[in-house]
């Protein structure tokens, strides 16, 4: 594969300062970030893209008015990446968009909205038969879907598939990322309902499905269909203009082929095409992993957080709270030992404990599974943003481990 990419000349760094609508240094001339340690970010990227780990590479680094913005390789400041679950994020502040309005209750069961989901059943034993279950103790809530408690996602990796999971293997409530459901939204959550829980309504935290459920819950609550109203309710406000669950045709130059790599030789194949599973709107929208975006406009999710009228700073409190017990963290998580220094609040991981660099406690974001990451710090006043075009699990990356320690080791 042949990389676009020129190493800059010792010593000199090339990062763009800007924001939207403009960059620039604090009031007081101090930069908040160190220039030769801000080097170090621009020559580790450009060092994975050198050896061929990853094609390219768009970074952010914004502390307050200062913003810097370093493109890599075959990337450009305005190259559109598919950001998988970082979509999950989004789509928990459109919720609490609507908790402010009183048009949705944290609590409150959703019987109303989806009643296809109501009274649900719960398996005995998540490995069981599908028809050993007991009725469910209390009916789903938001709080439910936000916090992935909701009885329904990914359990962990077995030689072979529970029941459950042959089951709901046409829903692809587990697989890669892709927008390719036959389903209509209507026509997922009437199979999904068919189904019993893994686990009771709030006890233990299970990956990604309730992300999904969320997005048709938002669609019917709002009267509109989910990209309309993310569009009208959260991307317009904070001036993201590439964000969205498709691309047309004229945008479609900016858009990035996506890479896997192979599993024995470990060399990149392409998962998805420029002209791909993005360049056509989906039938249901995946609020878990469908969104496409660009560092400007992420950079302005991020910042959201920190300071926005979107939404409410007690609504940003709640939502980067650690809302996970001792013991669902005990029983939780995608590996041994991922909740020892984190938390989740509604569709992110919250750092709850400093034990690297870059894990300082409150600090919260989530990554995407097709190469991209973000997260926010309210207490170095950091946004970071990476954006790649490498497949697989970002947290055991070198380029996503590379980026974060070498992010805020150039802290002032």
């Amino acid at each position: 594969m042949e990389l676009a990419w020129e190493r800059p000349p010792p010593g000199e760094f090339h990062p763009i300062l800007a924001g939207r609508p403009g960059g620039r240094l604090s009031s007081a001339g101090m930069s908040r970030f160190v220039g030769h340690r801000l080097e170090r970010v621009h020559q580790r990227l450009a060092g994975h893209v050198e050896s061929g780990l990853i094609p390219g590479a768009v970074t952010v680094l914004a502390s307050g008015d200062e913003v810097h913005i370093d493109a890599i390789g075959n990337a450009r400041r305005d190259t559109i990446f598919r950001i998988s679950s970082m979509t999950k994020p989004i789509a928990a502040v459109g919720a609490m968009v609507l908790v402010e309005e009183c048009a949705l209750r944290l609590d409150d069961p959703l019987t109303e909205w989806l009643p296809e989901l109501a009274s649900p059943r719960v398996l005995r034993d998540p490995a069981g038969p599908l028809d050993d279950t007991v009725p469910a103790q209390r009916e789903i809530t938001l709080r439910d879907l936000l916090t992935f408690r909701n009885g329904f996602g990914m359990l962990p990796w077995t030689p072979e598939p529970f029941p459950i999971q042959e089951a709901a293997a046409e829903l692809n409530p587990f697989g890669p990322p892709k927008p390719l459901s036959p389903f209509t939204a209507d026509e997922w959550l009437k199979k999904l309902g068919e189904l019993p829980l893994m686990h009771q309504p709030g006890t233990r935290w299970l990956y990604h499905t309730g992300a999904e459920i969320l997005g048709a819950l938002l669609a019917r609550v709002s009267g509109q269909d989910l990209e309309t109203f993310l569009t009208e309710r959260v991307f317009h406000p904070l001036g993201m203009t590439d964000t969205a669950f498709s691309l047309p045709a004229g945008k479609l130059d900016r858009f990035t082929p996506s890479y896997w790599p192979h599993e024995q030789t470990g060399e990149l194949e392409v998962y998805d095409e420029t002209t791909g599973s993005w360049s056509t709107p989906p039938i249901f929208p995946s609020a878990g992993a469908g969104l496409v975006s660009t560092a400007d406009d992420l950079l302005a999710f991020g910042r959201l957080f920190l300071t926005t009228d979107v939404l409410s700073r007690a609504s940003i409190t709640t939502m980067t709270a650690d809302h996970l017990t001792p013991q669902q963290k005990a029983e939780s998580g995608f590996y041994p030992g991922y909740f020892d220094n984190r938390g989740w609040g509604f569709g992110v991981a919250v750092s709850t404990r400093r034990d690297s660099i870059y894990e300082t406690p409150g600090r919260f974001g989530w990554d995407g599974g097709l190469g991209t990451s973000w997260a926010t710090d309210p207490a170095e006043d950091l946004v970071g943003v990476l954006l790649t075009q490498r497949a697989g699990f970002p947290l055991m990356s070198r380029p996503y481990q590379d980026f974060w320690t070498s992010a805020y080791q150039a802290l002032a």
